[in-house]
């Protein structure tokens, strides 16, 4: 179980002094971050000291990184050397993100965990090397969890409706507000993993009657990836147009490996002068504005016919920090067009500028998912 977090300032001191206090009343201390090659970056040092233990530069890590850094063509700088820098106890964890290598420390049936700080590399670390190691180790007791995403509810909606199950003890249920949408996570602890899976799949079920067509996947999957997986599987080709999002939906679109072979491309509308030169009926814009429902289904249609495409999708609204043509901040509009049919939807989101276009494009990828199925 997780029992406690704790959060330090760069300071060998105060650290030293977590470490303490983690050595007394846990089994197993995962850190994160301190490994980078700066001043401030001091976890290898205070786990040294705490445990009093020397440390001493691996060769074998300095050629690894010095290799590194000829491939990208780039001068390594002496100050990473630093994360060379290991302890006699420390068996080193590989990071093929980075160069911040991990360690794994065991003394006194104490367990000390580092992984670096940057989400890409620590999270690599965790699920490849580290995880599959602990569940050796630990087999008293297993816990397994299974995120639902849900997206077109508040996060209030979602706990009125998961009411009856977030009180239950095994497994249990939380609720995570993010910016695609609410993740319901649902954890099982039992002596088996077959058994945690078990009571996970009977609470998923349940939840899954009460969510229906507002759960659009599990884990770790991304709108954009399923967007893609679906596409592909009907053979169909995308392209969009945006306006005030600046191209971030084409951009989110291709952050998928592959994409390129259903995106054939993205036009960014920002201005008066690009609307035009893209073919915008002016008539349009004097009639409806440049947010409205029917300037994204224009948007959509002018893409799909531009770029020669199964499906063009058309994406407008007001990020922020003003109103826009008397629309509130937050007010979207999303235009579908396949070549059948022609459609919009129309949404409000709270949040800055950043948010907003964030809150949009998974709105856009939402509805588009929704008319794939």
């Amino acid at each position: 179980d997780l029992n406690f977090i704790s959060t330090v300032g760069d300071n060998q001191h105060r650290l030293i002094e977590t470490l303490k206090q983690a050595w007394q009343r846990s089994d197993i201390i995962i850190t994160t971050g301190g490994l980078g090659p700066t001043q401030d970056d001091i976890t290898r040092e205070a786990i040294a000291e705490f445990l009093n233990e020397e440390l001493t530069i691996d060769n074998n890590l300095v050629q690894k990184f010095e290799e590194l850094f000829r491939y990208y063509k780039i001068e390594m700088p002496p100050s990473n050397i630093k994360q060379a820098m290991v302890i006699p106890s420390a068996k080193i964890i590989q990071n093929p993100q980075g160069t911040a290598p991990g360690w794994w420390v065991e003394r006194d049936n104490r367990i000390i965990i580092t992984m670096p700080g940057p989400p890409r590399e620590m999270q690599r670390m965790w699920t490849k090397e580290i995880l599959p190691r602990l569940k050796q180790k630990v087999t008293s007791a297993v816990i397994v969890s299974k995120t639902l995403k849900i997206f077109g509810l508040t996060e209030a909606e979602v706990d009125e409706r998961a009411g009856p199950f977030l009180s239950a003890t095994n497994p249990t249920l939380a609720t995570y507000a993010k910016i695609d949408g609410i993740y319901l996570r649902i954890t099982a602890k039992t002596n088996t993993e077959s058994k945690a899976k078990e009571l996970i799949a009977k609470r998923e079920a349940e939840i899954r009657a009460l969510f229906n067509d507002y759960i659009w996947g599990v884990d770790s999957d991304s709108l954009e990836s399923i967007v893609g997986s679906l596409l592909t599987a009907k053979k169909l080709s995308l392209a969009t147009m945006e306006a005030y999002t600046g191209g971030f939906l084409a951009n989110v679109i291709t952050n998928v490996p592959g994409s390129s072979n259903y995106f054939r491309g993205g036009l960014v509308a920002y201005s008066d002068t690009a609307r035009t030169a893209f073919g915008f009926d002016p008539q349009v814009i004097s009639r409806y504005g440049t947010v409205s429902a029917e300037a994204a289904e224009a948007m959509a249609t002018i893409t799909r016919e531009k770029l020669g495409t199964s499906i063009g999708v058309g994406l407008t609204g007001v990020m922020g920090p003003k109103e826009i043509e008397d629309k509130a901040v937050g007010t979207i509009f999303v235009g579908l067009n396949d070549g059948q049919y022609r459609q919009s939807f129309a949404r409000n989101y709270p949040g800055n500028r950043l948010q907003v276009k964030q809150r949009a494009v998974t709105s856009a990828l939402f509805e588009l998912r929704r008319i794939l199925l």
